[in-house]
């Protein structure tokens, strides 16, 4: 996972710039560029549009899965919760997607939660709603509860913020708006939670 940053929904502008035939592609090429970023070369892609995950069903979600699961064999599996993180339909159906195929295929891998903490809320809290970052109230879980929590900084974290640039067409924006310098910091850390 690269982070949880959402930039604002587009404008009308945007919408026009970027409408789904023309926006499928660019997120792919700028999936390929992010992840080239922090040494992923392998991946696998479903055939489901931006937008449009609500109207797949749980069971052929998860059956797309299954599959990825049982050849990979992960030790660890990291997906939204089930508040989809910013609470965009398609994080939340991803997240079903993965909860449904992780019980399928026996639990063998952890499955954790991108989560946020106390102290992401009260550090960046006022940021987060001056740009309404939360489509729904954000997760938080306590510092004793995580599973693990990642803290970047030199070149682990300017890594990061060329994987998370990649994504231009998602969180250029949001990074103009706040400066790049408030950008890494406000994204440096990375919380998870065990799915219970």
């Amino acid at each position: 996972m690269l982070g949880p940053a959402t930039p604002p929904q587009p404008s009308q502008r945007e919408r026009r710039t970027f409408p789904p035939e023309r926006l499928a592609p660019l997120r792919e090429r700028e999936l390929i560029a992010s992840l080239a970023q922090v040494g992923v070369h392998e991946h696998r892609w479903l055939t489901y549009r931006d937008g449009d995950l609500t109207r797949v069903s749980l069971a052929e979600g998860a059956s797309d899965l299954v599959p990825v699961m049982e050849d990979v064999r992960p030790d660890v599996i990291v997906t939204f919760g089930p508040d989809g993180m910013t609470g965009h339909p398609d994080h939340r159906a991803v997240s079903a997607w993965t909860r449904e195929a992780w019980r399928q295929t026996g639990q063998h891998a952890e499955l954790w939660y991108a989560t946020l903490t106390p102290d992401f809320h009260r550090s960046w809290g006022e940021l987060n709603d001056r740009v309404g970052l939360w489509m729904t109230t954000p997760p938080v879980t306590s510092d004793a509860r995580l599973s693990a929590q990642v803290r970047l900084s030199g070149p682990l974290l300017a890594r990061k913020h060329r994987a998370l640039r990649a994504h231009a067409s998602q969180t250029r924006v949001l990074e103009d708006l706040v400066g790049s310098e408030t950008y890494r910091e406000w994204w440096s850390t990375e919380s998870f939670v065990a799915a219970r």
